[in-house]
C-alpha cells in the first residue's frame, strides 16, 4: 500500500511540475498576462536628433496596445551602461522580445548572452553590434551606412565635374557622428575612400559632432577658426549637425549654398527639416537614412511568432535628395541610384 501511495504521489508531482513548466512557457510566449499582448522591451539610444525622434515614434506607433503589443520603452540618454541596465531589466520582466538601438558597436557580448540564456530573441535596429557570436542576436534592421557615404561622395564627384570644378583642389571637413557608432564608421569610411581616389580632395579635418546640433555648431566654429577661408565642403554625418554647422558658417559672415563661392554643406538623414534646407539651397545634398524601422521589426516578430526564421540582416530602402538638378543619378557599388531634386511636393510627402 505504501508503494502504491508513493507511486501515486510521484506521478502527481511529475504532472504538477510539467504543468508548471508548461504554464511558464505559455506565459512567456503569450506576452503580457493581463492583456494578452506581446511584450517588447525597446532600448533607444536617446533623443539626440530629429532622426532619432522619428525612429522612436515609428517604434511606439507600431508596438501599440491597439496593435496587440505592450511596449516598454527606455531612453538610454546616449550611455551604453544605461542600455545594458535596461536589457537586464527587460530580462527580469520576462519580455517576449528585446529591441536594441545600440550606442556603439562593441561591448554587448555579456548582456546579449544573458538574453539568449533567458530565451528572449534580440532584434538590433539602426546601428550594428560586433559580437563574438552572431547567434547572440536574432536579426538586424537598418541602413547600409558605408553605401550612404559612397553615394554622397559619388554625387559630389559628379557635381564638381559637371560644374567645371573637377580638377580643382577641394578642401573638405568632416563633422563626424558619435565615434564608434555604425553610422559614423560607415559614412566616414565612404568619404575617406573617396578622398584617396580623388587626389585633389583634401580632407582637412575630422571631428565628432556627436549627431547633435549644438555640438555640430561648436565644431564648425572651431574648424572655421583653424582653416579660415580654406573650407569648400562640409560633410555633416547627420541633419542636426548640418543645422549647427550652417548657423556657425553664417554667423562667421560666410555663405552656404550651391555656388562656387559658397561653402557646400552635405548631410545625411533627409528629415523634413533637413529637406526644407535642401529646397532652400542651404544643404546641397542630403542622403537619406530611413528611420521608420517599426514595421520591419514587426515583420520579424510575426515571423518568429509563426515559427519562421527571418533574414539575419535587413536593409531599409533609401533615396538621395539634392538642391540642384545637375546630377540625375550616381553609381555606387556597381548600382545606379536616382537623385531627387527637392521641391514643396517632396517635403509635403515626408513622413518625418
Amino acid at each position: 500500500m505504501k508503494k502504491i501511495i508513493c507511486s501515486a504521489l510521484l506521478v502527481s508531482c511529475m504532472v504538477f511540475a510539467m504543468t508548471a513548466c508548461g504554464s511558464k512557457k505559455a506565459a512567456k510566449t503569450g506576452g503580457d498576462a493581463k492583456s494578452g499582448n506581446i511584450t517588447v522591451g525597446f532600448s533607444q539610444v536617446g533623443a539626440e536628433s530629429d532622426w532619432r525622434t522619428a525612429n522612436s515614434t515609428s517604434m511606439k506607433e507600431t508596438f501599440s496596445e491597439k496593435n496587440g503589443y505592450t511596449l516598454i520603452f527606455d531612453d538610454a540618454q546616449q550611455k551604453q551602461e544605461n542600455q545594458i541596465k535596461a536589457i537586464r531589466n527587460f530580462i527580469q520582466q520576462e519580455v517576449d522580445y528585446i529591441v536594441l538601438a545600440p550606442v556603439t558597436e562593441t561591448g554587448w557580448d555579456t548582456v546579449l548572452k544573458e538574453a539568449k540564456d533567458a530565451g528572449i530573441p534580440v532584434i538590433i535596429v539602426d546601428r550594428m553590434v560586433k559580437v563574438s557570436d552572431d547567434s547572440l542576436y536574432t536579426a538586424w534592421v537598418g541602413s547600409n551606412f558605408e553605401l550612404e557615404g559612397k553615394k554622397a561622395a559619388a554625387w559630389l564627384k559628379a557635381y564638381l565635374d559637371k560644374t567645371g570644378r573637377g580638377d580643382e583642389e577641394i578642401n573638405i571637413v568632416d563633422i563626424q557622428g558619435t565615434i564608434g557608432a555604425s553610422a559614423q564608421i560607415g559614412r566616414t569610411k565612404g568619404l575617406e575612400d573617396a578622398c584617396k581616389e580623388n587626389k585633389n580632395w583634401n580632407l582637412l579635418a575630422k571631428e565628432t559632432g556627436e549627431f547633435t546640433q549644438s555640438k555640430g555648431q561648436e565644431v564648425m566654429e572651431s574648424l572655421l577658426k583653424k582653416h579660415k577661408d580654406d573650407i569648400d565642403v562640409v560633410y555633416c554625418e547627420n541633419d542636426n549637425e548640418a543645422f549647427g554647422a550652417i548657423d556657425a558658417i553664417t554667423a562667421a559672415g560666410k555663405t552656404v549654398g550651391t555656388g562656387k563661392d559658397d561653402i557646400l554643406v552635405m548631410s545625411f538623414d533627409s528629415t523634413k527639416t533637413g529637406l526644407t534646407d535642401v529646397k532652400d539651397g542651404k544643404i546641397i545634398l542630403d542622403t537619406e537614412c530611413n528611420p521608420l524601422h517599426g514595421p520591419r521589426v514587426e515583420e520579424i516578430i510575426k515571423a518568429l511568432e509563426n515559427g519562421e526564421t527571418p533574414e539575419k540582416q535587413q536593409y531599409v530602402d533609401e533615396e538621395i535628395f539634392a538642391a540642384v538638378k545637375d546630377v540625375e543619378s550616381v553609381n555606387a557599388d556597381g548600382k545606379d541610384y536616382d537623385v531627387t531634386v527637392v521641391d514643396d511636393k517632396v517635403i509635403k510627402g515626408r513622413a518625418y
